[in-house]
């Protein structure tokens, strides 16, 4: 979408920020002018995520694709033949009756009909509009969709609007005559949700209210630069999001929007707000995007920054920027967007409240269904509170656990033999984990070969290949075509290395195969890169590779032998979560799926490791959303629970609605019962 402001041609540049003036280790990125989620969209599969924008329409496109981790099924729609909602939306025929009967609030005000001149819209798309903000409003209190569910489909309503809107840029006034996308057919746009498996928030509110109630690792800042308040400019997508027929003013129709005037757009109050907003962060790393033509200058930005952050540490990077692409020269082109650092001295254990700091007890659930705080690992042993560096696959594999270490390693027994990491994927517990020998299974064997040739050659024979694999094809973050070609040739050579190369320039770095087993991830375009970072990344987990006794198989879990496993072993376990697998499991990607049958299978084995006396420690969830996994909940009552902090239940802006148990459970540590 189209957004005065929009950051989407300066992610590259905010992202280089970041890289080089944090630690590689945050958790929790804060985007609280978040607009249209661009940049929020753009750190998702990074960072566990805080959005938030004062419009509401802003708030439902965060809600869709931030807070949700999944694309809605739809499943009580399809129990009343109802297959296909986007389809049922957009081609249910509407009649002269239906207008009647409804309050087409879009139709009637927006465009050329009963008495209104206004030319917004095309009396046929507004109608079009209006039914399916109807249609899905009565879903909703039909209880025929959830509210996530609501929000993914008025999300995609929201997002179609401008395609067909007889507009230069912004609603402040609709054009004269029709300009050629007025005459387009209404589509919704089927927008696209991945899952970075954390508990992301979306908030609708006021930023300095906001900030308060809220911490976390980077905070990004992307206030209005002028006197232009946004509200109006996108009042009519303001009024589809919220359908509340409002009163309406003059040839614009304007809805009143005195409650969302910003006081950034306010020269008399610009800088009173920003250094409140600054003063209360609880973040340590500050991050501003502002503009040559905003309200404050950078002298005045810099003065408040200073005032509130570690000494030298403000920096300011100066960066051409057009607002929009065009081949006419205009004053756009000597604008500047500049983009502060500053750091602030805030104690990890004041902020990080969405992740149990590394050493910190965990809560341990007894047989008996009890509950109580230990500061002990699994074997008794005191742990301690020591911040610990851990190695980070360079693989960004959905699901992987780099983010849990903290917490899951120090329950892992201190004398481990023989560690077999079943479920492997990017191995971050593989690698981290310490054992005398490692096991590192899965069945994606295009994953486990890239392993076995990482272990096996030479660091910079490897390097080589990726350097020479980017000459080339020409790989950048532009050239789409040569990483095309590039996709076609693995997919004939099947070539690891090569694999690996393709993930730098793909969408979120995520593998991704089709039923042939052909990778089919498409081009990442900002993201395309192979970094320093990314380099030494790799370096030094190859080196862990060959330095630790690790043995890597291309197994079903089902056919795993425990016989050679005794006592002294322990078998870890991460399977895909039964009730939050992602399109990623859904057996269409030439790799098995998981069911409720797979789950029962995994318990059947981890119960015939305890009665071997074989440790097993299982990630999972027991909760998440509303969903319960019950034969699980039931199942573990006979072993130890030991509750993670990543649904973040203490946290200020956690919901009910989103809460999330994740637990490993443990077949050691159980206190003995009467």
């Amino acid at each position: 979408m189209r957004f005065i402001g929009s950051k989407a041609m300066l992610l590259q540049d905010i992202e280089k920020v970041i890289d080089e003036n944090t630690g590689g280790q945050e958790q929790v990125f804060c985007d609280i002018f978040s607009g249209t989620g661009v940049v929020a969209r753009h750190f998702k599969s990074r960072y566990q995520i805080i959005s938030n924008d004062i419009l509401h329409f802003s708030y439902i496109l965060q809600k869709a694709t931030i807070e949700n981790n999944r694309l809605p099924d739809f499943e009580k729609l399809k129990k009343i033949g109802i297959l296909d909602p986007f389809a049922f939306l957009e081609e249910t025929r509407i009649t002269d009756e239906d207008l009647e009967k409804g309050r087409y609030f879009i139709a009637r005000n927006y465009s050329p009909m009963e008495g209104s001149q206004r030319m917004y819209l095309s009396p046929a798309n507004a109608m079009r509009i209006d039914f399916i903000r109807e249609t899905i409003g009565s879903w909703r209190e039909g209880n025929l969709i959830s509210e996530e569910e609501f929000c993914y489909l008025l999300a995609c309503l929201i997002e179609g609007v401008p395609s067909v809107s007889n507009i230069t840029g912004t609603y402040g006034a609709y054009l004269k005559t029709w300009e050629k996308r007025s005459y387009k057919e209404f589509e919704m746009v089927r927008l696209p949700v991945i899952d970075n498996g954390r508990e992301n928030r979306c908030f609708h509110t006021d930023a300095n209210k906001l900030i308060g109630e809220i911490e976390g690792d980077i905070l990004y800042m992307d206030p209005p630069y002028n006197t232009r308040q946004y509200a109006p400019n996108y009042h009519l997508l303001e009024t589809v999001s919220r359908y509340d027929c409002p009163q309406l003013k003059g040839v614009t129709g304007m809805r009143d929007y005195s409650d969302q005037k910003s006081l950034y757009c306010m020269r008399s109050e610009v800088k009173e707000v920003f250094e409140d907003l600054v003063e209360k962060a609880r973040f340590p790393h500050l991050i501003l995007s502002y503009s040559t033509d905003g309200l404050m200058t950078a002298d005045d930005i810099e003065k408040i920054l200073r005032r509130h952050s570690l000494p030298g540490s403000v920096r300011r990077y100066d960066i051409s920027y057009r607002k929009y692409k065009s081949k006419i020269p205009s004053k756009d082109d000597r604008l500047k967007e500049y983009i502060f650092y500053a750091a602030k001295d805030i104690p990890r254990k004041k902020y990080v409240s969405l992740q149990t700091a590394p050493g910190k007890g965990t809560k341990e659930m007894k047989k008996d269904g009890s509950g109580a705080k230990t500061g002990t690992g699994a074997g008794g042993e005191q742990r301690g509170t020591a911040k610990h560096k851990y190695m980070k696959s360079p693989l960004n594999y959905i699901g992987g656990k780099y983010r849990l270490l903290p917490q899951i390693l120090p329950l892992f027994p201190a004398d481990i033999s023989t560690f077999v990491d079943l479920f492997a994927g990017g191995a971050n517990v593989a690698v981290n984990v310490k054992a005398k020998r490692i096991v590192c299974n899965d069945i994606n064997f295009k994953i486990i070969e890239l392993f076995k040739i990482l272990q096996e050659k030479d660091v910079e024979d490897v390097l080589a290949q990726i350097r020479s694999r980017i000459r080339q094809y020409g790989l950048s973050k532009e050239n789409e075509e040569g990483f095309l070609q590039f996709r076609r040739d693995y997919n004939r050579t099947g070539d690891p290395v090569d694999l690996y190369t393709l993930t730098c320039f793909s969408f979120n770095y995520q593998f991704r195969f089709n039923n042939r087993l052909e990778y089919n991830n498409p081009f990442g375009r900002n993201r395309s890169q192979f970094s320093d970072r990314m380099k030494n990344n790799l370096i030094a987990f190859m080196k862990r590779l060959k330095e630790e006794d690790i043995r890597f198989t291309s197994e079903d879990f089902v056919k795993f032998d425990l016989s050679a496993l005794g006592p002294q072993d322990m078998l870890y376990c991460d399977p895909p979560y039964l009730i939050t697998t992602g399109s990623y499991n859904d057996g269409n990607r030439g790799f098995k799926d998981w069911n409720q049958e797979e789950d029962r299978q995994l318990l059947s084995l981890l119960d015939e490791a305890d009665r071997r006396g074989i440790r097993f420690a299982l990630s999972n969830v027991l909760e998440h959303k509303g969903r319960i996994n019950e034969e699980l909940l039931r199942w573990s009552e006979k072993y130890c629970v030991h509750e993670l902090n990543c649904s973040y239940s203490n946290s200020s802006y956690n919901t009910e609605r989103g809460k999330s148990r994740e637990v490993l459970i443990t077949n050691y540590g159980r206190r003995e019962t009467k």
